[in-house]
């Protein structure tokens, strides 16, 4: 680069378009030599002195690249059976979105990218409904043992991919619209019930990830959404929470009932009435088998009991105190 700036300095246009035909064929050690080569090389621009072959290294004249590439990217790590080489790939996109998402708004394309997202998230769930339909099927058991294992194998990879998915669109700040897609799945939760455990528990790692995700505020969705992500998946949580806690190394207990109760308490009085008094009864049941909301539960029966026991003392109080003034 010394020589690079020397001879630019001088007008040695010779010099200078050796210069430029060795950094398009030496490799940029770094991003901080690459920033210097590209801003150095960008200088020229309008000098007449052929700088192309060294950026496009860096840019392309193709419309739409980053999108179309990412959205085949994405497609690719979707339709990995590579357990290795998938899980690697997830890491690697995951912390370069991270990275876009850092930018300022003007320079990324968010609303865009977020539908691309949406598009492979409903194709998922469409995958998901429809191995959900064929374990379901009372035929299901008498097929052969190889049949049977790759279709569990594609429902535990069509929920992992939903919820690498979720991850991205949390990152992005843009998963609202994914709770009230999961929490309108409906026949898939009905289906939910009809098939093993071991074949379904992958699905209730999603609805767990929601209710943490909701208990920290990383996700806003409307009230009816909460009602209705609740209503949906709850029970079905519920259901495979032995199974989570002792067959799903990545299920962290304490966040998951933590998310719930959290969830549970953002909704109006009656329905965490409702929900918890109903929550009562199973873990009354199934103790250690069901989440534990106890924390949720006091603060519904302090907001029940307790709260308006004070504020009606402290009419009391105010009542009194008029009355004595009225007695002076």
């Amino acid at each position: 680069m010394y020589i690079f700036d020397v001879a630019e300095f001088l007008g040695f246009s010779s010099c200078v378009q050796s210069c430029l035909e060795y950094l398009e064929a030496v490799p940029w050690v770094g991003d901080e030599e690459e920033e210097k080569v590209v801003s150095t090389v960008l200088q020229l621009q309008g000098e007449g002195i052929g700088i192309n072959p060294v950026l496009k290294r860096v840019s392309s004249d193709v419309s739409n690249v980053p999108k179309d590439t990412l959205s085949h990217i994405i497609e690719l790590v979707l339709k990995s059976n590579e357990e290795k080489g998938r899980r690697e790939m997830k890491s690697i996109v995951l912390k370069l979105l991270r990275e876009n998402n850092s930018l300022p708004s003007y320079a990324r394309s968010t609303d865009t990218c977020n539908d691309m997202i949406y598009r492979s998230c409903r194709s998922c769930l469409d995958s998901l409904l429809s191995l959900f339909k064929q374990a379901a099927e009372p035929t299901f058991a008498e097929k052969p043992s190889n049949e049977r294992d790759l279709v569990v194998k594609h429902i535990a990879l069509e929920a992992d991919n939903l919820s690498w998915l979720l991850d991205i669109l949390v990152d992005k700040q843009g998963a609202d619209e994914f709770a009230l897609l999961w929490a309108n799945q409906q026949e898939l939760a009905v289906l939910h019930a009809n098939l093993p455990i071991v074949s379904r528990y992958h699905v209730s790692c999603i609805s767990g990830r929601l209710f943490v995700c909701i208990g920290r505020g990383e996700l806003l969705p409307s009230k009816e959404t909460r009602q209705l992500l609740l209503q949906t998946w709850l029970q079905p949580l519920m259901n495979d929470y032995n199974w989570l806690q002792h067959g799903c190394r990545s299920f962290d207990r304490k966040l998951v009932e933590e998310g719930i109760g959290r969830t549970i308490l953002t909704l109006p009085l009656e329905d965490q009435q409702s929900i918890l008094l109903s929550w009562v009864g199973s873990f009354l049941k199934t103790g250690d088998s069901c989440p534990n909301l106890q924390r949720a539960f006091e603060v519904w029966w302090r907001r029940t009991f307790i709260r308006p026991y004070v504020e009606n003392q402290g009419n009391a109080v105010s009542d009194s105190s008029t009355v004595s003034k009225k007695d002076e």
